[in-house]
């Protein structure tokens, strides 16, 4: 059966207002919020929620669901008991209606109304007789009386007495707000043809379920606490591994792996590679990756030193040749008479031999370096060696226009003296090389920001092509294509080699018109 809600009295209700122009709910532009087409201030807020740590999302996720969860379940257990008290007060109201019914004609008390007997405190009786005249309506007080309903009331009830929907049979109760409180309803007739209209209180049902949302508030809170804290501590716990993988990866990233000998012993803690687990088996096979790059990182070096030292001991064994070659080919000049012709070809074997001589000298040199010989170091003056460096090439080649920018003084590195007057000679040995005659090659000395003495060679050439910048400094790099001359392409090699065994830097800037080697080395101790 359906509810039927009771009039509120005569005097209908005020008019709702309708909306005004630039209220909420009006269809102007104001009202609908931030125009389609212009910038969503939510966006940047859902991006930068993307970039949150992946704990925090689940913490955020669980609690979220686990509050879903709770409001679901305090709703169905609120309308299940809002139910249930309900049909209870029905199940009231039916037996006090048929209790005032049945005493309508028995002993009648003060100012002419009968006594409605076994009436529970707050119960509402009233009488509307045969004739349509309103009878008794009265309310049964918590000290016992009965007492006249206010004339408010009396409108209502008489209003909704007089609906022959309210007491026909198997009607179901309504509820209706009087000034004495909320109440439920329901009426009846009697063989006499009155109606009695019957109410019994809410405030009972009302406190209940009052105290029950505030009891699953309060639980819920506190589940959703405890929760929070075990669900945060459980989620940072699985997530643990993951931390250490990221730690382990972090170590491994920075760790030289592409020269030399690489011990690659860090590896993600055995708690947290358990193969049985989803972020465990990530950190097996983390591990299991690092052995295997390990192994063939083991296998590289070995091929390494392997080809070291086949290039070490084929110098040493085509020093010799080479110097046989060379001084046969001076002895055979000085002591024999030979044509024009063989003059010119004994002259290229003996300039070839010096080139090859040269050759094999780079080679013995940087098989040295890859061995990691301890350099013997001492403070060395770069602005005498530039100066001298300088004066040299100045009396070898006066095609270039060789110069000097030193500071008054001196300017010590620590530094193999031998080692690094090969740095800066192969340095000016490649401008002279791949730069044509007339180009300014300038040599500078100076003392960077924080401290470290700089050894500068610049050129005014035609500069380095950009896709080969990356490679200059790698063995048997050639810029034929870009600049003219031939060479071995292991002098650059030889250079970083020899910087890096001093803990020095060598960098290079070039562009069309501009070539600029810098090193920078440690200061003398």
């Amino acid at each position: 059966m359906t509810a039927q809600s009771i009039p509120e009295g005569a005097v209908p209700p005020p008019p709702v207002n309708p909306p005004t122009g630039g209220g909420p709910s009006d269809g102007s532009p104001s009202s609908a919020g931030p125009s389609s087409t212009g910038p969503s201030p939510a966006t940047p807020r859902w991006r930068r929620l993307k970039s949150w740590p992946l704990r925090t999302k689940l913490v955020l996720v669980t609690m979220a669901l686990l509050t879903v969860i709770a409001a679901v379940l305090g709703s169905v257990v609120y309308a299940t008991m809002d139910r249930v008290l309900t049909n209870d007060v029905d199940s009231q109201l039916r037996l006090a209606n048929h209790r005032a019914a049945a005493t309508l004609g028995g002993p009648v008390g003060p100012g002419g109304s009968p006594e409605f007997r076994g009436q529970a405190l707050g119960t509402i009786t009233a009488v509307s007789l045969s004739d349509g005249s309103q009878g008794a309506a009265v309310i049964l007080r918590d000290d016992g009386q009965f007492a006249p309903l206010p004339t408010s009331d009396l409108r209502k009830i008489a209003l909704f007495s007089a609906t022959p929907e309210a007491y026909r049979p198997g009607a179901a109760p309504v509820t209706s707000r009087l000034s004495v409180g909320e109440y439920r309803m329901l009426a009846s007739t009697t063989p006499s043809g009155a109606v009695v209209v019957t109410g019994l209180p809410l405030a009972g049902k009302n406190d209940a379920l009052g105290a029950l949302v505030l009891t699953t508030l309060l639980v819920s809170a506190g589940a959703l606490v405890i929760c929070a804290v075990v669900g945060t501590w459980l989620i940072r716990r699985t997530l643990r591994p993951l931390a250490q993988l990221s730690e382990v990866a972090g170590q491994v990233a920075e760790s030289r792996l592409d020269v030399g000998e690489v011990a690659l012993g860090v590896r993600v803690p055995e708690s947290a590679t358990d193969p049985d687990t989803e972020v465990g088996s990530v950190g097996h096979a983390f591990n299991r990756m690092l052995d295997n790059v390990a192994g063939a990182l083991a296998v590289r070096h070995a091929s390494e030193v392997k080809a070291r030292q086949f290039v070490a001991d084929a110098s040493h064994e085509l020093r010799t040749p080479l110097t046989a070659i060379r001084g046969y080919s001076e002895m055979l000049g000085l002591t024999e008479s030979l044509s024009d012709q063989g003059k010119e070809s004994l002259s290229r074997v003996q300039s070839q031999s010096v080139r090859m001589n040269a050759l094999v000298e780079d080679l013995l040199t940087l098989a040295r370096l890859d061995e990691g010989q301890a350099i013997q170091g001492r403070p060395v003056d770069l602005v005498q060696l530039a100066v001298e460096e300088v004066m040299e090439k100045r009396a070898q080649d006066s095609g270039h226009d060789w110069r000097l920018a030193v500071p008054a003084g001196t300017v010590d590195a620590w530094a193999d003296p031998a080692r690094l007057r090969q740095v800066l000679v192969n340095l000016l040995t490649n401008a002279q090389k791949h730069t044509p005659e007339g180009t300014k090659v300038e040599v500078s000395v100076a003392v960077s920001a924080d401290g470290r003495p700089t050894l500068t060679v610049t050129d005014d050439g035609p500069g380095i092509p950009e896709e080969l910048q990356p490679e200059v400094f790698s063995r048997f790099t050639q810029a034929d294509k870009a600049r003219t001359g031939g060479s071995s392409g292991l002098g650059l090699s030889i250079v970083q080699a020899i910087v890096q065994a001093h803990g020095g830097i060598v960098t290079l800037e070039s562009r069309p018109g501009r070539t600029v080697f810098s090193v920078e080395l440690r200061p003398a101790e």
